[in-house]
């Protein structure tokens, strides 16, 4: 099915960690079709990728997923060790930015689009959504927080308020983006058609966030909630109310892949997806 840009669309974008190269494929086809979106909304590598989209930077989300991690392997159980999480989020989000591919502020800043990023709260256990259009240095402690997987990476901040990724409290946020009146949604998603998270509670051991009991019971019951909003996104589709791109091929690409060829094919699978609708 072909899709027609309407200015009422909104574009919604999951993460998935090393599967988010997926979106990256999606968004840089957007962007050489200039396929633009008044509203934006993504969660943790969603909302990584869709930094550089909204910057009109093509081919940035490839550089950081692909060519950089072979250059500069920032996924590891030695940058655990080091305290800095098995993805070096200091290094994607610190370094990154300003020494290897710096990032458009200006552009981003002035885009006539609104953009949104997903965090979850580590006080309250909730969903926090962010439009950061001012500050540098807000913007990317927002984009980390989104980033900052559970367990795999140290807690981040915003305005001193401890934060993890996003996807724990809304994965797919769609619910948001028709609350902010965008009804008529395109969503990328990084897992195949039909994939469910198996029913069964996350379990940590007691001393993982203890000072966090909100995020905690977060945490164990988000399959569910993930898997609510994948059959709501089903019946969107269904209706015709959005519009879903996701792998059409069986995912080999895990969160923290380090497979250069796969993550070259999972891009590549992205911009072909990308394509076959617009």
């Amino acid at each position: 099915m072909r899709m027609e840009m309407n200015d009422q669309a909104g574009l919604v974008l999951e993460g998935g960690g090393m599967r988010g190269v997926f979106t990256a494929g999606v968004l840089d086809c957007f962007l050489d079709k200039q396929i633009y979106f008044p509203y934006t909304i993504g969660v943790s590598a969603g909302a990584s990728n869709g930094l550089s989209y909204a910057s009109r930077q093509r081919g940035r989300s490839k550089f950081s997923n692909i060519d950089l991690l072979r250059e500069y392997n920032y996924i590891g159980l030695r940058h655990l060790l080091r305290g800095k999480g098995v993805i070096n989020l200091d290094y994607l989000f610190n370094v990154y930015p300003d020494k290897y591919y710096p990032f458009d502020y200006d552009t981003f800043f002035n885009s006539p689009g609104r953009f949104v990023i997903v965090t979850s709260n580590c006080l309250t256990g909730q969903a926090e959504y962010y439009e950061e259009r001012e500050n540098a240095g807000r913007l990317l402690a927002i984009a980390r927080a989104s980033c900052s997987i559970p367990v795999m990476c140290p807690v981040a901040y915003v305005d001193n308020i401890p934060m993890v990724d996003g996807g724990v409290c809304d994965a797919v946020p769609i619910g948001k983006a028709i609350a902010d009146g965008y009804r008529k949604n395109v969503i990328v998603l990084t897992r195949n058609k039909g994939y469910r998270k198996k029913d069964k509670d996350f379990w940590l051991p007691g001393f993982v966030y203890r000072k966090y009991p909100a995020i905690r019971e977060q945490l164990r019951l988000r399959y569910k909630r993930y898997n609510e909003v994948l059959d709501f996104i089903d019946r969107l589709e269904e209706e015709g109310s959005a519009i879903v791109i996701r792998p059409v091929n069986k995912i080999r690409v895990s969160r923290t892949e380090q497979d250069i060829a796969k993550l070259t094919d999972l891009y590549d699978e992205g911009y072909a997806c990308a394509a076959s609708v617009f």
